[in-house]
């Protein structure tokens, strides 16, 4: 494709260790211009199906980007419950094109895992445009297993918590493997069950002012504190649900970026990493390590190193708060604090609005939703809005740095740090709004952030 035009800083040409391999050319710069998303819903709420999600989602993300279909070159498609090609059945709608598209399966960590490899064909100069997306459509409850007559890929992780701990037939697995990790931290740091707590309160507040949360009500901490208790220090408020919605995400080159004309409105991806469980996750005897810490500092790890920046130099992050458990130990592993630090960055309100750096100010899974194959894209979307000033009242003021994290048991951690080229910032953007405020009855973008006042 040759050398960026004259008109534009040629950008660091980054290598990273996962992806050196693919060529001897050095990697192109990756960008992100348009990003969608449903609200999401609780499920069976909605008469809706896997493909009316994506079509919203994509369209979306087309019309951010000011793009029509017939310029996406590849798609990665990511989901969890559905049969081997929806992908496809999900995007034939928009346009039979024939471009690959790949489906993406890789549990909770699925919709940024969509991401991560969109971001590859980029990087390795393979496409010059590639849309990421990912839709769930689940069931009420509690997730379980689907295919009983075949090994769980979780059944060494649940072997060595039963070896740890005392395993409660009456509650879910899931939330006995991340409240075992919680019990760990209480029991090595002196957490207590309110700092966990104030976790949840933290991201209900915030999710009052996104249009796209699944609950939007905000509870006081005793509330909190009081609803029904699912596995000890969990209580349902401090939860996610299980969620039907959709996400999407256009990455592209930094020559498809100036073609189009779309600098105003480009956030790169300055570093991402995806991991996977060291040995340490099942060897160690250890809770915390069993749902993903050490995945997680890998990820981490790598992505700030590719990205060149420390986590004091972010100011916004979405982490995956699948329980509050989570997000507290998340906190340790991003190194956003100290190890065994994350009850005084709680107390101090370091993670949200006045604070060093506001965590979650989409409400977090716990608020916002967990539809599986759309909640990393989710996290991108709203990473984008926030550096591009369009997050409306919920909108971190001064943000340039930020910071997402997905994580899925089993394994896999996906950790992407963005911000926006500060040769582009003071170009303008090709539409008047993006979908960061919501959209209104007849799917027009509300006036967001630009037009309202940034919080603290």
């Amino acid at each position: 494709l040759g050398a960026p035009p004259s008109r534009v800083r040629p950008g660091p040409r980054r290598t990273h260790p996962q992806t050196a391999a693919m060529s001897s050319r050095p990697l192109k710069r990756t960008f992100v211009v348009g990003v969608g998303m449903t609200k999401f819903e609780k499920p069976g709420s909605k008469d809706w199906d896997y493909p009316d999600m994506a079509r919203i989602a994509a369209t979306r993300a087309l019309t951010d980007a000011q793009i029509s279909y017939d310029e996406v070159q590849q798609a990665c498609v990511g989901y969890c419950y559905g049969d081997s090609t929806c992908g496809q059945r999900a995007l034939y709608p928009l346009g039979m094109t024939g471009v690959p598209v790949y489906n993406v399966n890789n549990n909770c960590a699925t919709g940024s895992t969509a991401l991560y490899m969109a971001r590859q064909f980029v990087q390795g100069g393979i496409s010059d445009c590639v849309l990421a997306l990912g839709f769930e459509k689940m069931e009420k409850g509690s997730l379980g297993a689907k295919f009983m007559d075949r090994t769980n890929p979780m059944d060494q992780h649940m072997m060595v918590m039963m070896s740890l701990r005392e395993y409660a037939a009456r509650a879910p697995p899931t939330p006995q493997l991340f409240g075992n990790a919680g019990r760990e931290h209480m029991e090595k740091y002196g957490t207590t069950a309110e700092h966990f707590a104030k976790i949840a309160y933290k991201n209900h507040k915030h999710s009052v002012e996104n249009p796209y949360s699944q609950f939007r009500d905000e509870y006081t901490l005793q509330q909190v504190k009081d609803s029904k208790k699912v596995y000890e220090p969990l209580t349902k408020l401090q939860c996610c649900p299980t969620s039907d919605g959709a996400a999407a995400a256009i990455v592209c080159s930094e020559e498809f970026v100036v073609k189009h004309g779309l600098q105003g409105q480009a956030v790169e991806l300055i570093g991402m990493a995806l991991a996977t469980d060291p040995p340490s996750t099942l060897k160690d005897e250890s809770c915390m390590k069993l749902v993903g810490s050490d995945m997680t500092k890998l990820a981490a790890g790598r992505a700030l190193k590719e990205a060149g920046v420390t986590p004091t130099d972010v100011d916004v992050v979405e982490l995956h708060d699948c329980f509050s458990c989570n997000e507290l130990l998340t906190y340790e592993a991003l190194g956003l604090c100290p190890e065994g630090k994350a009850g005084e960055f709680i107390d101090r309100g370091d993670n949200t609005y006045g604070g060093r750096v506001v965590v979650n100010p989409s409400g977090g899974l716990i608020s916002k939703g967990h539809p599986l194959g759309a909640t990393g894209l989710a996290q991108c979307a709203e990473m984008c809005w926030q550096l591009r000033g369009e997050a409306a009242k919920r909108q971190v003021r001064g943000a340039k740095t930020a910071l997402s994290h997905n994580l899925g048991l089993g394994g896999a951690a996906v950790v992407t740090v963005y911000r926006r080229p500060e040769e582009w910032t003071s170009l303008p953007m090709k539409r008047p709004y993006s979908g960061g405020a919501g959209f209104d009855d007849e799917d027009r973008p509300l006036a967001s952030a630009t037009a309202s006042a940034p919080r603290a």
